[in-house]
This record gives structure tokens, sequence and C-alpha cells, in this order.
């Protein structure tokens, strides 16, 4: 959206996606001189900001008069922090940096000083932006979340080059694949681990219109051609948006024309609400389970019951969705016993057939949300260097060992290899696509073992 709606502007923008293009460093950096941007725009995470530092540091040595800006929910939480520890010129705090950008685009394209942003940019800033100005670090105040969506363009995929994120995703059973988000972020908007809170707090949830949202569907297969569609809001609206939307599908033909998959919560579709997506054409639906510890799903505000799962994920099943679920191990509060159960309950659902796929983490409390603050005024962080924030180490005291944590992990994946559940896959096959799939997914399987074998962790560290 940001580099969609720049380019509307009259901007000349560049999408550079380095890795997803399998650049080396060196190729980059040549590539960035090449071009000479005045601004450069990164999005940031916990585990990759030191690196984020290290780039724009390295890019203002090749490219001196550039100017840096950095978004994400991690530099939201702590924006002083890369202004300190950075280069970086800019920091857009909260969820909607795109209008953010625009806005801070717009008034740098005639007012900038050699000591920072001029007092007539100054005035015109909106709110959440983080900038340098002689010498101080200055902001404009707390982001709100106040911008219209309706005004959104459609994106323009051939700009964010669209055919690199197109085929690789394990998630897409149907290539080529694209990513949609209806509605910014969760309407829930309360779980304590959620690193979107911190760019979108509770009760700021907005959707786009229903309207807008088939058309860019539409838009996605007549142009591109595109098979499978997940929708990547935190999650998907509920109610009668999800209605209106899913005879929309029906009504214009898209259900059978394109696949749909999307984030959603136990609890927040009933019977007949599954068995509507079925027609629309949805397949995939990712919910964030993380424990069935009831005293876990408290702490976390999960706002869900444990006796609600199986049953959730069921009708989901039943109405002919492939349920996807999301766990986490390595929470202090947890005994060994905990995360048993936990495992047990993956083991018997992929047993029983009522769940297709999961993807097991270490839990991490991410800065900015309530998770983190907790553990800090508990006491529970081992460690705030942001590379082992990555949900592959553990980086807060435990009842468990690091290496049992990583052996618990690897086990969750190892549940869903029975004997029953390969044979029903295998069984179930009626394409290529299928084939493929499975095979991407046997790969995916692979590489997630080998990412918690902990003595390779162990060795890295």
């Amino acid at each position: 959206y940001a580099a969609t709606m720049l380019v509307n502007e009259g901007f000349e923008v560049v999408w550079d996606d380095a890795i997803a293009e399998n650049l080396s460093p060196e190729d980059w950096l040549r590539r960035v001189r090449d071009e000479h941007p005045d601004l450069m725009v990164i999005e940031s995470k916990t585990p990759v900001v030191k690196r984020h530092w290290k780039i724009i540091d390295t890019v203002k040595k090749a490219v001196p008069d550039i100017l840096g800006v950095m978004v994400g929910d991690h530099v939201t939480a702590l924006p002083q922090e890369s202004m300190k520890n950075s280069q970086t010129d800019f920091v857009l705090t909260g969820g909607d940096y795109d209008f953010l950008l625009l806005n801070l685009c717009r008034n740098l394209r005639n007012y900038r000083t050699n000591n920072g942003i001029s007092a007539e940019v100054e005035k015109q800033l909106e709110p959440g932006i983080w900038y340098r100005k002689n010498g101080r670090i200055c902001n404009t105040g707390r982001f709100v979340l106040n911008h219209d969506l309706c005004s959104l363009p459609m994106i323009d995929r051939n700009l964010s080059k669209w055919q690199l994120y197109a085929y690789k995703n394990g998630n897409f059973k149907y290539t080529p694949g694209a990513y949609v988000m209806a509605g910014r972020d969760c309407w829930w908007g309360r779980c304590t681990f959620c690193s979107w809170t911190t760019l979108y707090p509770a009760g700021s949830f907005r959707t786009v219109p229903v309207k807008r949202h088939l058309d860019e569907v539409g838009s996605l297969i007549e142009k591109y051609g595109i098979r499978e569609i997940f929708d990547d809001s935190g999650c998907f609206p509920k109610r009668k948006w999800l209605e209106e939307f899913c005879r929309g599908m029906i009504s214009r033909g898209y259900n059978k024309r394109v696949t749909l998959g999307c984030n959603t919560r136990i609890g927040a579709q009933t019977k007949t609400e599954f068995q509507l997506m079925k027609k629309a054409n949805f397949r995939f639906v990712l919910i964030g389970l993380e424990s069935v510890s009831q005293n876990t799903l408290r702490r976390l505000r999960k706002g869900i019951r444990v006796e609600d799962i199986e049953n959730a994920c069921r009708t989901a099943k039943n109405a002919g969705l492939e349920p996807h679920l999301t766990i986490m191990v390595g929470y202090p509060w947890e005994t060994l016993k905990d995360a048993e159960t936990t495992i047990e309950f993956a083991r018997r659902m992929f047993r029983k057939g009522i769940i297709d796929s999961l993807q097991a983490t270490i839990v991490t409390p991410y800065p900015g949300t309530a998770l983190f603050s907790r553990a800090v005024a508990e006491g529970w962080l081992t460690t705030q260097d942001w590379d082992d924030y990555d949900m592959k180490h553990v980086v807060w005291k435990s009842a468990m060992t690091e290496s049992k944590v990583m052996e618990l992990t690897r086990t969750i994946y190892r549940s869903a290899i029975t004997p029953r559940f390969v044979l029903h896959k295998l069984c179930s096959v009626r394409s290529l696509d299928d084939v493929k799939f499975y095979w991407k997914a046997g790969k995916k399987l692979a590489g997630h073992l080998a990412d918690f074998n902990a003595q390779r962790t162990s060795q890295n560290t």
C-alpha cells in the first residue's frame, strides 16, 4: 500500500527485496548505489533489528545524502532505541505507516535543512513520527489509527513484484498465490503475546468495505491469474462482514476460480458460517491455539476455553475446511506436564484427522506487548539481545531447560508423522497440485525439525 500510494502521488518508487531475489549483500549494495534513492524505508522486526541498524549505517556511507526510515512493531515499541543505535533519520510508529510515509514524503519534497527537517515540515507531520532536529530526537506524539481504509488504492502488484511471493510459500496449495488484508488487524486484539497489538491496540480494528475486497479478489484473478489467496488480517472479519463477503464470492462466481485462506479464532465462526465459507471456497483456516492449559490461555488473554477447542476444529473440518493450528512452548509458568498435555492434544487431533497441519514455536515476549512488560516486571528475562528473539531460543526463565523446550517443539512436529495421518494424506491426492503441496509440506516439516535441533542450536550459539 505504501509503495502504491507514493507512486500514485508522482514519486518514483523501487521495490527492493534482496532476500526474495537471492541477492548477495554486495550485489544489493551495488544496486542501492546505482539507484541512489533519496529515501529508504525498512520494515523491521525484533530478531533482525540490529542487522537493520548496521544496514542503514552501511548505506549511509555508500549514499551519504540518503534518508533512512524504519517502520514496524519493534521500532513502534522502542523508537528512541533505533534512533540512538543507528543513523536512521525517521521512525514511523503504529500500523498505518503507509499513510504516515505518504505524509512524510509529501512534506519532505520541498522542505529539508542540513540540521534536519524544517519548521514548516514539523507543523505538517502526522502524529507518530520520530525525527532528528538540531542534534535532538523529537517526535510528533503518539500515533493515531484514524485513517480511512476506503481511500486505499488497489495494490500495484507489478510494482511490488508479486511473482516473488506467489510460488514458494508453503501455505499455498494452488499457485500462483497472493496475500490480501481485509482488516487492520485483529478484532479481538487482546492477546498478551501478540506483537501486532503494538501496532494495532485493542479497539482499533477496521475493515475495508466488502465490495472493495471483492473487487480486489476479482482483480487478482483477472489480471494475475491468482489461484489461491490468503487474507493476513490478524483475524478475519466476522458475522455480517463475513457473510456478505462469502455471498459476494458465490454470486460473482469467484468461488469457482480461486481458493481462499485466513486467520481466525476459536469460537469466531458458527457451524453455519463455516459451511458458508466452504461454499465460498475457503480451504485453509489458521487458528491460534498456543496451549491447552486453561491457566496459560487466561494469562495470554485468549478469551477461549480448552473444552471448546476440539469442537471448533472439528466443526471447521466437518464443513470441508483444513484447520491449521499454531502452538507455543516454553512459558515461564508452564510445567513439563502442561507442555506434554498440549503435545498429546496435537497428536490426538492429527490421529483423529481433525486438523491438517500445525506450526510450533518457542514463545517469545516481544517489546511493546503486555507479555514483555510482565516479563520485565517479574524478572523473567535472561537476555535482551534481540538476535535471540527469533522464536528458536528461550529468552526467559522456564521450568525446563532450553534443550528440553527444543525437544518438545520437535515432538510437536513429529506428532504429525503418524501412519494413519500419512496414509490419509496419500489417499487424498487428487491432482498434481496435491502432490506438489505435500512435497513442499514434507520439506517444510524437515526444516522445522532441523530448526529446533538442540545440538545444532548449541553449536551456533
